[in-house]
């Protein structure tokens, strides 16, 4: 016998779905179909932030729990709110390991599956597979077998999803080779200034032109000898450097196209799939009878043949920022293209008293933009929020000067 109770949330993605399932040799023995607190036998967590979600620790006591973790990190909805929010994966492995007793098991199911079968969905079935090798799931392999044949989709995929799941049990790490390739070990040393900057002057010349690489170029060089001639390193022009080439680099129609008419974008997609391959391209153009307000906006699907547009429009970027260009009187890239120039403003205003004193507050300032993230209204509101953040930091400086006058 078996009973399965499905609580679906309203969180990302339409919601996190826990489910209650018991299994019984006799169906009388099912009396209720909700999990009690400290009831489940096995948690097997596909995802590690339901899993460490107070509902499912309740279910979970030391001594009888078996915890099975898909350790895979995915990105939840707090993240498109906070772009600096952070998985707390240490903090749920913690509370998954003191919910039962340190009996807790993660691989990254995600990883594996996606890299052994080709999509992530896999990992359900690989998790599955997995925590049946463990002796955790009281029913017969065929049993198992024969339900992803009834449940008709995908069947051949999720039959051998289940089986290296069952086979990471017993050698994950013959598993680990297999799905994942020993790569050669790339050290990462500390960039110097001058390898920085001309990373960000050669996209920058492919972005546009070498005449707007050399204007980025030019400044960061400025901020460079200023902040040397005052013997403080070049941790500005380091943050100068990093700012203003994001600043620089705004992804508008032009940079859409570069990008998926480069070469490179098609041997990604040639290492990534096998076979013929046909793309479809979702846009939402404002200028193709739409709305220029992003909330309102709704993507369009083209077919393959808009890579020869892209190709076109890619070079075509010469007009950005002219008169001729019919992207840019839009709201968001007028915003954009006024930002660069505020930008370079706030710093220079922090180069004449450069000190020892003020570089802390010179970094604050050049660092600002690191908080402008996304596209559209969501770009737009995150602007704001910096010209905030630099006027509050200009308030703090002038007090600071009138109390040192004082």
């Amino acid at each position: 016998g078996v009973s399965v109770l499905d609580m679906t949330g309203m969180s990302q993605k339409n919601g996190a779905v826990t489910s209650h399932v018991r299994v019984a040799r006799d169906p009388a023995q099912l009396q209720a179909q909700r999990i009690a607190t400290g009831e489940a036998d096995l948690i097997l967590a596909c995802d590690m932030l339901t899993a460490g979600a107070a509902d499912a620790v309740s279910k979970m006591r030391p001594g009888r729990t078996l915890a099975l973790v898909n350790s895979h990190e995915q990105p939840a909805g707090p993240f498109a709110q906070d772009p600096h929010w952070t998985f707390p994966a240490e903090d749920l492995r913690r509370l998954i390991g003191d919910a039962t007793g340190g009996r807790a098991e993660y691989v990254d199911a995600t990883a594996l599956a996606t890299a052994l079968l080709g999509d992530a969905i896999a990992a359900n079935l690989f998790l599955l597979g997995h925590a049946f090798q463990r002796g955790a799931v009281p029913v017969s392999l065929a049993a198992l077998l024969k339900a992803i044949e009834i449940n008709g989709v995908a069947v051949q995929a999720n039959k051998l999803a289940l089986q290296w799941g069952r086979l990471a049990a017993v050698d994950l790490p013959r598993v680990k080779r297999l799905a994942l390739p020993a790569q050669p070990v790339v050290l990462q040393m500390p960039q110097s200034l001058e390898k920085l900057v001309q990373r960000r002057v050669e996209f920058l010349t492919a972005y546009q032109n070498a005449a707007y690489a050399t204007r980025y170029a030019e400044f960061v060089d400025r901020i460079r000898r200023v902040e040397a001639a005052a013997g403080l390193g070049d941790r500005l022009a380091r943050a100068v450097a990093t700012h203003l080439f994001k600043l620089m680099a705004y992804k508008d129609e032009y940079e859409v196209a570069r990008l998926y008419s480069s070469p490179d974008f098609r041997r990604q997609l040639q290492g990534q799939f096998e076979g013929p391959i046909r793309l479809e391209y979702h846009f939402a153009p404002p200028t193709l009878g739409g709305t220029e307000d992003p909330t309102r906006a709704r993507k369009r699907r083209f077919g393959s043949w808009m890579g020869l547009p892209l190709q076109v429009l890619a070079r075509l970027r010469f007009l950005r920022g002219t008169p001729f260009d019919p992207f840019g009187r839009t709201h968001e890239r007028r915003s954009e293209r006024a930002l660069i120039d505020e930008y370079r403003s706030q710093v220079e205003s922090v180069l004449a008293g450069l000190c020892p004193k003020s570089l802390e507050h010179a970094l604050a300032v050049a660092r600002v933009p690191d908080t402008i993230r996304g596209f559209g209204h969501v770009k737009q509101a995150s602007v704001r929020q910096a010209r905030a953040q630099w006027e509050r930091l200009a308030g703090a400086a002038t007090q600071t000067t009138l109390a040192s006058a004082a």
